[in-house]
């Protein structure tokens, strides 16, 4: 099987935002790390072949993944997904970090669009105000989105607000009265459908809700969803509001410093997660599982299927997620018989 850029940061012990500015010949890459890639690269036998045929053929062959953070699992599955796709169909994939905030956030998505380096772009996790889409729906360029949805885009996303109902309204409906909620940024579009989510499962259930339960960590990296945040949530949770009873954490990264807390505090209640990330299976974490690898595969064809009829019927894909228990919630079921 031949090696991908995906292969070639593994091996080399860089992200793949920088494998692909490499082979951009990008200056923001210093000589050694530079050589380090190519030096991988040549010893599997990678060369990016497909933009050189590209440009004989006056195409570029390079779908553009548009990205906000890189070192977070949910984006390297879902990036997973999309290599998959293009090593299959011999194109290339380019990387661009977005990064910063309000206009200077979509000032660079922008001006990635406008450079046209690539035949096609993948927005992950880009979430922009109403005004914003509709000026980038000027632009004649294929774009699809994944993790967000808006009039007139190709997307694929995930029923986030049903994916964090589901988890709680399992707790409450198990008897558990005091369920928290381990939140991210509220800045976060997923994190405001989650909360939206685990709210509604609340009045369905006519139980009393106690928004002090809703308990973000103490870091803004990666949006919070970090090991750190939800370590540091649990901790902030138990030490607040002890009478707190199960929990619905709203990325498996955060449970997992869940998880350590309630082992430092000597102390355990149940707990689900969201996305089921690989080693949520080793841990028993109960999560709610997002297909990441196929959103990132599905978004992908659906982007090819654009560039090559660009009058085709609009495709808005939204995956209902599903609720998978482990060992993180074994207590659930005896208290849902008494």
């Amino acid at each position: 099987m031949a090696s991908t850029i995906y292969d070639i940061a593994a091996k080399a012990g860089v992200s793949i935002a920088t494998v692909s500015r490499v082979f951009n010949q990008s200056t923001s890459v210093s000589q050694k790390t530079r050589n380090k890639v190519l030096k991988v690269a040549e010893s599997v036998g990678y060369h990016p072949q497909a933009y050189a045929q590209g440009l004989a053929s006056k195409k570029l062959n390079t779908i553009m993944a548009v990205v906000p953070v890189m070192s977070n699992y949910f984006f390297m599955e879902i990036l997973g997904g999309i290599q998959d796709k293009l090593t299959q169909l011999g194109y290339e994939l380019s990387i661009f970090n977005v990064t910063g905030t309000g206009d200077s956030f979509f000032e660079q998505v922008e001006h990635v669009i406008r450079r046209r380096a690539a035949e096609g772009y993948l927005f992950i996790s880009i979430h922009l105000n109403p005004d914003q889409w509709d000026k980038l729906q000027k632009y004649p360029v294929p774009i699809t989105l994944v993790d967000e949805f808006y009039d007139g885009f190709d997307s694929v996303s995930v029923d986030n607000v049903q994916g964090a109902y589901t988890a709680t309204k399992t707790l409450l409906d198990a008897g558990y009265k005091r369920v928290g909620m381990i939140s991210a940024l509220e800045s976060s579009k997923p994190i405001k459908d989650r909360i939206k989510g685990y709210r509604l499962a609340f009045e369905e259930s006519e139980i009393p809700l106690d928004s002090k339960l809703i308990v973000c960590g103490d870091t803004d990296y990666r949006d919070g969803f970090t090991e750190r945040g939800g370590y540091t949530a649990m901790q902030q949770m138990i030490e607040l509001h002890s009478e707190v009873d199960a929990c619905f954490c709203s990325s498996d990264i955060q449970a997992v410093g869940a998880l350590k807390a309630m082992e430092d505090l000597e102390l355990s209640i149940p707990l689900i997660g969201y996305d089921d990330i690989e080693i949520s299976e080793y841990i028993g974490l109960s999560t709610v599982r997002q297909p990441m690898r196929d959103m990132g595969s599905i978004a992908t064809q659906t982007l090819l299927d654009r560039m090559k009829n660009e009058g085709k019927a609009i495709s808005q894909i939204m995956y209902s997620p599903q609720l998978i228990l482990r060992k993180s919630t074994n207590g659930i079921l005896k208290i849902s018989q008494k």
